[in-house]
């Protein structure tokens, strides 16, 4: 590696020429020899290598698959979704459908009903006749895959062979990555498509000189499908697609370069390319993207756990469905019970007033308590009245509608609901809710006690029915949402909910709906029930009222969780999670990466980027310590794979959802990548020749590669092999077997936590809480 002082002569002769230093460029850029093409295309040492490293990671994911024979941490979620699918009942999760598919698929394939919900941890298989080895598989055969593709990656990219060892010994014997790919999870699915991605758009960059090529087009579009594959699991997939559009906005970048290497472009050539990107890599994902969620809504035709999520247009195109059969119209004068969506707590009053004060020093209306009550109670009964009274002879059969005003009085202590510009109890901005007398109703207070009804997704003056109208009760004149919570009142309240004026009315919080008429007898023609035909909602409409639901409950989980963790902690592995104990063989499964692994490339990510801002203040200060090509592969390489690491990692600190260590398990690959990379780096190995020449039989594909707008001639990358010649790689073959070393014996002395078995003495606990991780049996 040479160091150059700007405008002066050079210290050192470089190892690598300059792609400026005229004659050296020439002969980089000649046609290979015969024996290099031949060593070249033999590479025999690497292909042992994958197979070897393949077989391992067979090994390590299915060996013991089979135990423990009982459910595990969030197998209750996605073995529980498989078993939906495959009874054809509606449910609702906060991950896209591709992953849980992929379950179904497997209990498909082997015949299981799905008559096992998988309800609680610790519910034995065995007893319940359920293929749980085969719902294991699934992802440990993905995460299997996923290690041979993180050495095909360097392997494509043209690092020596140690630098793809230790990049895919990092996956290969890491407890965390090991863990997550045994059990019914949807990581190993969401690393695969990831780790996939990366390895095509390699390989699509790799054909940069031969565009629109047939091989051009198939890395372009399995980029694309990959892509697809990750979003379609989990929404962190949009960090894979940033990193690929990043590096794919640079390309094109360069591509609009008039003064590019390869000859500039026609606007109409660019065009081309920004439109095959477009195609390939926004387009065709987002078709996938679709297609899944076409497939889940045509699977899960019934009704089930899943409606309380959707609107009752969305619930009258299932089957069997409670909602619509036992929907019944409202009438002016009927007694109704209101309910909570989201909370499920009854609207309720009692002649309790609130206090004159609360703690904070604000004061109160005294007025009555209104409050959510979770239980079926008298207190519950509210009588619908129309704002301007019926005339006497004709007070019945007036059925509630969409937009009317109304006034609602609470049966028991003949009182009137009302909402006026008083603080509530724990909002200051929202307004409380109380009660008042027919006298106060009639009189002074008649505005402030009436209020709109909004039937969610009405169509003009829909009828207002039980069950099915979810609706808004807008406070008339101050325009504010009756709106609940799950922070219990004091004790003066008992303990029970508080509602009060939102004023936030778009909150989909603010939902309610009828959950009982006591009012109705049950010989009433109103009651009779008569059969419903199944609807028909566009997909797009189910599709987007999915989308909002799921974006909703994923920023609602807030809650705190034992076993949660901050993103400072993953790169260090200062804690893991406890997926599952059993105190009779103390026996234990721990989710932990393996701190040797992980320490070894959070350490290397912080020396990359010691290694670029040393560059840039040297350069500020006119020294190039490095060559032209070296920096070229450094940044555009080892610099990729920084920035798959940053994407997967750094937005983690902007949510504010519930976060494990898992969710750095895409980034801990990207960091395993950028390991094997700068391993090269530092043993001052030459770099890759960026672009050469290919020999005289591709010749004729010159010209045709120029009208396609790929540049002057047919180029391609030089293999590690060819370029390291006969230079010793000894050291690098020596540092590569130290890390791999210690990775190893991290990965086995860790290993009774990964794979639960066998169970730890009190002292053999104790010697594996290295950061004071939280273990069972410690004692």
């Amino acid at each position: 590696m040479s160091t150059r002082q700007k405008g002066g002569q050079s210290t050192k002769k470089a190892t690598t020429p300059s792609p400026t230093s005229g004659d050296a460029v020439k002969d980089d850029f000649q046609p290979l020899q015969p024996s290099a093409k031949s060593a070249v295309s033999s590479e025999w040492d690497y292909k042992l290598a994958l197979f070897i490293i393949t077989a391992i990671a067979f090994v390590t994911r299915f060996w013991g698959i089979n135990h423990p024979n009982e459910v595990v941490f969030d197998e209750v979620h996605f073995g529980k979704f498989a078993s939906y699918y495959l009874q054809r009942t509606y449910f609702f999760d906060v991950h896209p459908p591709f992953g849980k598919l992929l379950f179904a698929l497997m209990g498909w394939f082997v015949g299981y009903d799905g008559h096992f919900h998988f309800d609680n941890i610790g519910d034995s298989y065995i007893k319940n006749n359920v293929p749980y080895v085969a719902f294991r598989a699934m992802p440990a055969l993905l995460g299997a895959l996923t290690v041979p593709t993180v050495f095909l990656i360097m392997w494509e990219s043209g690092y020596t062979l140690p630098a793809a060892i230790v990049a895919s010994g990092l996956v290969l014997f890491d407890n965390a990555h090991i863990g997550q790919t045994r059990l019914i999870l949807l990581d190993a699915t969401l690393v695969f498509a990831m780790s996939v991605s990366v390895l095509s758009y390699v390989r699509f960059y790799k054909m940069r000189h031969d565009p629109f090529g047939r091989k051009w087009w198939k890395w372009l579009l399995l980029t694309g499908v990959a892509l697809s594959c990750v979003i379609s699991t989990k929404y962190v997939g949009v960090f894979t697609f940033f990193t690929i559009g990043s590096a794919v906005a640079l390309d094109l970048w360069g591509l609009l370069d008039i003064h590019r290497k390869g000859g500039a472009l026609t606007l109409r050539q660019f065009g081309k390319h920004f439109a095959a990107r477009v195609t390939g890599l926004i387009v065709v994902p987002f078709i996938f993207y679709l297609f899944w969620f076409q497939v889940h809504f045509a699977i899960l035709n019934r009704s089930g756990p899943g409606n309380d999520f959707m609107s009752p247009e969305f619930q009258e195109t299932l089957s069997d469905n409670i909602m619509t059969a036992n929907s019944i119209g409202i009438d002016y004068f009927d007694s109704i019970t209101l309910r909570h969506k989201e909370t499920k707590t009854y609207l309720h009053s009692h002649p309790d007033k609130y206090p004159l004060r609360y703690e904070d020093g604000r004061v109160s209306s005294q007025g009555q308590q209104v409050t959510g009550y979770p239980f079926n109670d008298t207190n519950n009964h509210w009588q619908v009245l129309p704002a301007t009274p019926f005339p006497e002879d004709k007070l019945s059969g007036h059925r509630v509608k969409s937009g009317d005003l109304i006034k609602l009085r609470h049966v028991v202590t003949d009182s009137y609901l009302l909402s006026h510009d008083v603080a509530s109890p724990y909002y200051p901005t929202n307004q409380e809710f109380t009660t008042v007398s027919l006298e106060l109703a009639e009189g002074d207070r008649y505005n402030d006690t009436l209020f709109e009804l909004r039937i969610e997704g009405a169509k003009g003056k829909s009828d207002f029915k039980s069950l099915s109208s979810h609706f808004k009760l807008i406070h008339n004149p101050t325009k504010v949402a009756m709106w609940t919570h799950t922070k219990p009142l004091p004790e003066w309240a008992f303990k029970q909910a508080e509602i009060n004026g939102n004023k936030n009315v778009q909150q989909t919080s603010n939902i309610w709906y009828v959950d009982e008429i006591p009012s109705l007898s049950a010989d009433s023609e109103r009651s009779k029930k008569e059969p419903r035909k199944i609807k028909h909602v566009p997909f797009f409409k189910k599709y987007f009222e999915l989308q909002r639901a799921i974006f909703h409950h994923n920023n609602a989980l807030t809650s705190s969780h034992p076993y949660s963790s901050q993103p400072i902690q993953w790169p260090f592995v200062l804690r893991g999670i406890s997926f599952w104990t059993q105190n009779d063989t103390r026996q234990q499964i721990y989710f932990l990466g393996n701190p040797v692994g992980w320490w070894i490339a959070s350490s290397v990510l912080a020396v990359f980027a010691g290694i670029v801002g040393a560059d840039q203040l040297s350069q500020r200060r006119g020294v190039d310590s490095l060559d032209e090509r070296t920096r070229s592969r450094f940044y555009n390489s080892t610099g990729f794979f920084f920035l798959a690491w940053a994407a997967h990692y750094l937005p983690f600190y902007l949510m504010g959802r519930q976060l494990f260590l898992h969710h750095y398990l895409p980034a801990h690959l990207a960091s395993a990548l950028v390991t094997g990379a700068l391993l090269e780096f530092i043993f001052n190995l030459d770099p890759v020749a960026l672009e050469e020449n290919v020999d005289a039989k591709m010749a004729g594909k010159v010209a045709n590669s120029t009208k396609k707008g790929g540049g002057p001639g047919t180029k391609r990358v030089v293999p590690a092999r060819e370029r390291m010649g006969g230079n010793s790689m000894l050291a690098l073959w020596g540092a590569a077997g130290v890390v791999m070393t210690l990775v190893v014996g991290g990965w086995y002395f860790f290993l009774p936590l990964t794979y639960g078995k066998p169970g730890l003495s009190a002292a053999e606990v104790v010697r594996r809480k290295w950061l004071g991780y939280d273990l069972h049996f410690a004692k």
